[in-house]
């Protein structure tokens, strides 16, 4: 029985399909979603979370993920707040 031979590549098309930026970011979002997963089984671990009138026991990587999402809100309004009040002073001394 005989085995079929391969067709040959064409040598430039290879090299025309060859992206290397797709790569870098295919093994950087596979890199990121490594660290991302060892992040979260690191973080497992439960915590007393102690507010004024009350306290929760809550997985460390929420408490993280919270506190990195109440930081992100909170740069963003402050962002908002600085440019309303230059937005402010430009108008004040053009007048």
């Amino acid at each position: 029985m005989r085995i079929p031979r391969r067709p040959r590549l064409d040598t430039n098309e290879v090299a025309d399909r060859w992206q290397p930026r797709l790569y870098v970011r295919l093994i950087a979002l596979g890199l990121l979603a490594a660290y991302a997963i060892a992040f979260v089984l690191e973080n497992r671990k439960q915590v007393s979370v102690h507010f004024v009138l009350a306290t929760a026991r809550v997985s460390l990587v929420w408490l993280i993920l919270l506190a990195l999402g109440v930081g992100l809100l909170a740069g963003i309004l402050l962002a908002q707040l600085e440019r309303r009040g230059r937005r402010r002073r430009r108008s004040h001394e053009s007048s």
